[in-house]
């Protein structure tokens, strides 16, 4: 079988191309994709082919490369071993490609069981599971204060999860001022300029003396610092942006040491693959969470989406994303409704 799949051909390119797919195995599902979303820092590393973009500490890049983690779609066929989907069930995808049919093993799709929940939103539920994480890894505990340092995806949706999670004040820090507005209306208390003279001692002014928790996402030396500069005594920092770089230079002692701050690494893959216990939870649980938190109410992933294009667009899409990457919009997806 034939399908139609986004792939990163050489560096600074993307190509929608014809791709094989084959049928799915005992344990396996085919998904028709119906949106996926673009996971903005991890495909710009892809495509620019940041030599740090490999978590597992491989130096080469090499083209081809795919991408496209986080998407949505209606289960066509499915092998003799399935019993947790049927054919027909829609479903969220982890793990997948930006392709019009992934075949994954079952326990890689997560039935969408409330039908209020739309597949766009649906296509953004693996992704939230991203920050979910690092938020549980800090402990919050309601009441606390808090502070996103980056406003892409995954800072917004860290946004959108603390004011779900009780914290108060929650404080976004972006230089681009649209994104600090977007911030706001998404359920920021305060939105500051983290490159503003005085930025740290604001924060520390508005929380009463600083934070009780951060969460790091700009993934660069200077926003941990400006972190660090914005906590309270014994006050938690998850690194949940990828830290693809070693420009860091920070006052271990000072910062760190002194008022006995703890530093979390909030990567998604460190995370436990079948068991999920307190701070601690599976991707599949998280997926869950992020299910019954849109479903009940408490959270609202579609109205982030600033623009939705057709994958034969993906050409243009992601030259912007390279060339254009600081105007470029917090929430991309594809629409593969129409993709044979």
């Amino acid at each position: 079988m034939r399908c139609k799949q986004i792939v990163f051909t050489e560096k600074y390119k993307a190509e929608l191309i014809i791709a094989d797919v084959n049928e799915p195995a005992p344990n396996e599902v085919m998904v028709k994709t119906m949106f996926s979303t673009i996971s903005c820092g991890t495909e710009r590393a892809n495509i620019t082919g940041d030599p740090n973009v490999n978590a597992d500490g491989a130096s080469e890049v090499v083209f081809p490369r795919t991408s496209g983690y986080s998407s949505s779609g209606i289960v066509i066929k499915k092998g003799a071993d399935v019993k947790g989907v049927d054919i027909g069930d829609r479903v969220v995808v982890y793990w997948g490609k930006h392709k019009s049919y992934n075949v994954v093993p079952e326990e890689q799709v997560v039935k969408i069981e409330n039908e209020a929940i739309s597949l766009e939103t649906g296509a953004m539920c693996f992704i939230s599971a991203f920050p979910m994480a690092a938020i549980r890894k800090t402990r919050l505990e309601i009441g606390e204060s808090a502070i996103v340092m980056g406003l892409g995806i995954l800072g917004m949706i860290a946004v959108k999860l603390l004011r779900a999670a009780g914290t108060v004040p929650i404080i976004a820090a972006d230089p681009n001022p649209k994104r600090r507005e977007i911030a706001l209306k998404n359920g920021a208390d305060y939105a500051f300029d983290p490159l503003c003279e005085g930025f740290s001692e604001e924060v520390k002014k508005v929380t009463g003396g600083g934070v009780n928790v951060a969460i790091e996402v700009t993934g660069v030396g200077a926003g941990l610092n400006e972190a660090l500069d914005c906590m309270a005594k014994f006050g938690r920092v998850a690194l949940l942006g990828c830290t693809r770089n070693s420009d860091f230079t920070v006052d271990y002692y000072k910062k760190i040491h002194a008022p006995g701050i703890t530093i979390i690494g909030a990567h998604t893959i460190a995370r436990p693959n079948v068991e999920s216990h307190p701070g601690w939870f599976t991707h599949r649980d998280d997926i869950k969470a992020a299910l019954k938190l849109c479903g009940g109410g408490r959270l609202c992933l579609e109205n982030l989406i600033e623009e939705t294009h057709s994958p034969e667009e993906c050409p243009e899409v992601y030259n912007r994303l390279v060339f254009d990457n600081e105007d470029f919009p917090v929430v991309v997806q594809f629409d593969w409704r129409s993709m044979a």
